[in-house]
């Protein structure tokens, strides 16, 4: 497995890995094609990708505030979980953070979403019961 940086090249890969992972995304909003490109040309190494055989099996993409990083988008195709690749992601995720600066790292999961609970708990991540999100939405697609 090779992970690198993705490329709005490698932006109709990325949509089809999401539809396979049935990770939710808004293709008319902040996921189009023109809001990915917008946000690679901010931060290019934001954006990771995890290859087998030169196919597209898992991404990742970031975000920071300057005091936290986040984990966004993480997706591994059905086919190829349970194989270190969601580990790897995440491992690269944190290095490319800590690289800018970033000494907290926080994901967001959906209550639901038993497996990537764990997943962030094997790697170290804290689960806070104590914090409710909230979000205020310019419209439904961002």
């Amino acid at each position: 497995m090779k992970i690198r940086t993705l490329t709005i090249s490698d932006y109709d890969e990325t949509v089809k890995l999401w539809t396979d992972a049935k990770l939710p995304f808004k293709p008319k909003g902040r996921d189009s094609k023109e809001a990915i490109a917008a946000q690679m040309k901010t931060n290019p190494e934001f954006f990771l990708g995890a290859f087998e055989d030169s196919h597209l099996v898992g991404t990742v993409v970031l975000s920071s505030d300057v005091r936290k990083g986040w984990i966004n988008r993480l997706a591994v195709h059905p086919g190829h979980r349970r194989r270190g690749v969601a580990k790897a992601l995440i491992a690269e995720a944190e290095r490319i953070l800590r690289k800018h600066g970033v000494r907290i790292f926080c994901v967001l999961i959906e209550d639901y979403n038993i497996i990537s609970r764990k997943l962030f708990r094997e790697c170290s991540y804290v689960e806070h019961h104590d914090i409710k999100y909230f979000s205020k939405r310019v419209s439904e697609w961002v």
